[in-house]
């Protein structure tokens, strides 16, 4: 029996832990907030994030960031990404040479244009470091529905490693070289969650939502490739498939968030109606400083940023996208002599 610490006791971190914990692995739960542990440690439920999700009673929990890491074989990193970095921080001096972090969250730091991967390295660099993601709502996890997933790291060893912790019979795990790409995909689908959600706020169907989808994953492509990121991984589970889920889901906080913005809130009175950290408003400015970084054109993020942080109503930028100057859909096709 292994022992895993899931640092970060959101839903996301709660929902993992248990899987950790029916898969017959020691584990502990790890939250900064003393309420929130003592709940978990009466209730064996998180009533606020994960309710009638029940806990196994083998479970531990802990506000003990010491205790949580000495020993583990596995620490698992569900903190909000804006957390990402304070909190690898304060883990560096408790984690061994080689000891194993696999991140969970997904987003990209707004002043660095760091992935959260690179940020977990550069603060704990003793540490080996993974990733997994993929479309994956803790709400479903909870309950058991099938659910695929995909574990990243530079070598198989490692992935494999995380592939056989997290697999069971509602959760298939699948394995990638691509931590970029997956970082990326992760991240950026959230700000393309957010348009899809502004546009149901402002009433449009589902043929918005489609070309919405499509013309997302286009732009997430194209800079992730020019990044560095593969292909087959943005038309994989961790690109176009997380895309689909949180474009669409109702238990999307981003698609939640957005559809208020829609609606005519502010992106802060949605951050607070929703109760949840939502990952794509800090991801926004993120992507367009990445797509200046590279050179690539990103209207749909650009859109976004223009309704979050300059008042631009969603209305003015739906119009905006739909009378770009004429494109062609696919630059690499070319026609017949």
């Amino acid at each position: 029996m292994a022992e895993y610490a899931v640092i970060g006791a959101g839903s996301w971190g709660t929902a993992l832990a248990r899987v950790l914990s029916k898969n017959g692995h020691d584990v502990t739960v790890w939250s900064i907030m003393e309420d929130e542990i003592n709940m978990l440690k009466e209730k064996h439920e998180h009533l606020q994030k994960l309710p009638g999700v029940k806990l196994p009673e083998s479970m531990k929990f802990t506000t003990d960031l010491k205790e949580a890491i000495e020993g583990k074989d596995m620490l698992v990193l569900a903190v909000p990404s804006i957390f990402t970095r304070s909190t690898s921080h304060s883990m560096k001096e408790y984690v061994t040479d080689g000891q194993l972090i696999v991140n969970v969250a997904k987003g990209i730091e707004e002043d660095t244009l760091m992935t959260l991967t690179d940020i977990i390295k550069e603060e704990v660099p003793q540490a080996r470091v993974a990733v997994l993601s993929g479309p994956s709502h803790a709400e479903e996890v909870g309950k058991d529905m099938p659910t695929t997933l995909v574990a990243g790291a530079d070598t198989k060893e490692t992935a494999e490693y995380v592939q056989n912790a997290f697999m069971c019979d509602f959760i298939r795990v699948y394995t990638s070289p691509d931590v970029l790409g997956i970082e990326l995909g992760g991240a950026l689908k959230n700000v393309v969650a957010l348009a899809a959600g502004m546009a149901d706020g402002l009433g449009c169907g589902d043929n918005t939502k489609a070309a919405l989808i499509t013309r997302g994953i286009a732009e997430i492509s194209r800079l992730g490739i020019k990044m560095g990121g593969k292909p087959e991984t943005f038309a994989g589970l961790t690109g176009i498939g997380d895309l689909i889920v949180t474009c669409s889901s109702k238990h999307s906080r981003n698609r939640r968030a957005g559809q208020l913005i829609g609606q005519g809130y502010t992106y802060k009175q949605a951050m607070d109606e929703v109760k949840m950290v939502v990952e794509g408003v800090y991801s926004a400015k993120a992507a367009v400083g990445l797509s200046q970084k590279y050179g690539v054109s990103m209207p749909i993020v650009e859109e976004v940023n223009e309704i979050l942080f300059s008042d631009k109503p969603a209305s003015d930028a739906v119009k905006d996208l739909m009378f770009r100057d004429k494109k062609t859909e696919a630059q690499t096709l070319k026609w017949g002599e």
